[in-house]
């Protein structure tokens, strides 16, 4: 059995690569329909072996489509989400826009799968930091029971997608930027994300914590985040410090996290081997490695976990999203 995709956005940075996920994975594509703004609409896009020419996004683009997988920003997502739906189509969401939503399934498929079938034809795509946490997280919390949770990011530029990823190699060339993604350099420096309304904490320390408890339907998580933009392409990573309600060994997490689908440890201090960006760049895995104890807190654990941010952070989960829902139809 085949099924009919569209990916809207389908020039972007992530809609590039969400096409590219869908041919890797060989996922069961009968037809793909790329959409985008009218003012990319006529460029083409290659997706195994031919070029598909991309359409203009209207309100009858859904027309036959079982699957429609966004990456067009949240007021794309928000007005045109529905309108896939009611059309017959699963809309796999990228953006913020529904992620916080009660009715709308927030979906890692390692670590929540059984809230696809709540959904009611829209389902969201995580924040690309907070899906590499939770699928080191979610083993360690039924082993020992999560309790408080501390995590600082090292987050590539491609997060603010294909302008952040110009200005970087732009600047790091010493050209001059004429619209700049960022208000601060972004080569050589570390730069905040934007601030939310009347908050300290910026728009992406939020998300990472509101959507963690979502995920792991643990409300009231005792969790702070700190998120910062690093001057590296592809790949996030992240320093965690988890506390437990139970003795968390790190012998015991390595044989945990070494079991874990989509998961590779990669730690072995005497050996001088721990995951990099470099390591995590154009893998769907999310590496784990410097698992040990924290000398200061009892039941506490640090370890370091990088992900590709465009392909498991963003491309790569849609595409599982849909795996699991044509697995269990």
């Amino acid at each position: 059995m085949s099924f009919a995709f569209a990916v809207v956005g389908a020039t972007g940075l992530v809609g590039r690569t969400m096409v590219r996920v869908l041919e890797e994975r060989n996922v069961p594509v009968g037809s793909l329909r790329l959409l985008a703004s009218a003012r990319s609409a006529g460029s083409r896009v290659k997706f195994r072996g031919r070029s598909i020419t991309v359409e203009e996004l209207t309100p009858s683009s859904f027309d036959g489509i079982d699957f429609a997988l966004f990456s067009a920003g949240g007021s794309v997502s928000r007005e045109y989400c529905p309108i896939a739906a009611a059309a017959g189509a699963v809309a796999i969401d990228n953006s913020s826009a529904w992620r916080m939503d009660r009715s709308v399934p927030l979906v890692v498929p390692e670590v929540n799968p059984h809230t696809l079938a709540k959904h009611k034809g829209i389902i969201a795509n995580p924040n690309c930091s907070t899906i590499q946490l939770v699928v080191a997280l979610k083993p360690l919390h039924d082993a020992f029971g999560l309790r408080r949770l501390v995590v600082s990011t090292y987050q590539a530029i491609s997060g603010a997608g294909q302008a952040g990823l110009d200005q970087l190699r732009a600047e790091v060339r010493g050209r001059q930027v004429e619209h700049p993604k960022f208000p601060r350099p972004a080569a050589f420096n570390t730069i905040f994300h934007s601030f939310g309304d009347g908050d300290d904490y910026t728009e992406e320390e939020l998300k990472m914590i509101n959507e963690t408890r979502k995920i792991l339907e643990m409300p009231k998580l005792a969790a702070t985040m700190t998120c910062v933009r690093i001057p590296t392409e592809v790949a996030h990573g992240e320093s965690v410090n988890a506390e437990f309600e139970r003795a968390a060994t790190p012998a015991r997490a390595r044989r945990i996290l070494e079991r874990t689908p989509g998961v590779v440890v990669m730690d072995d201090p005497a050996g001088d081997l721990y995951p990099t960006v470099l390591d995590a760049g154009g893998r769907d895995e999310v590496f784990v490695g410097r698992i040990r104890k924290d000398a200061s807190q009892a039941n506490t654990l640090n370890m370091w976990v990088v992900a590709d941010n465009v392909r498991k952070g963003a491309a790569t989960n849609a595409v599982q999203i849909a795996e699991a829902l044509i697995a269990a139809r």
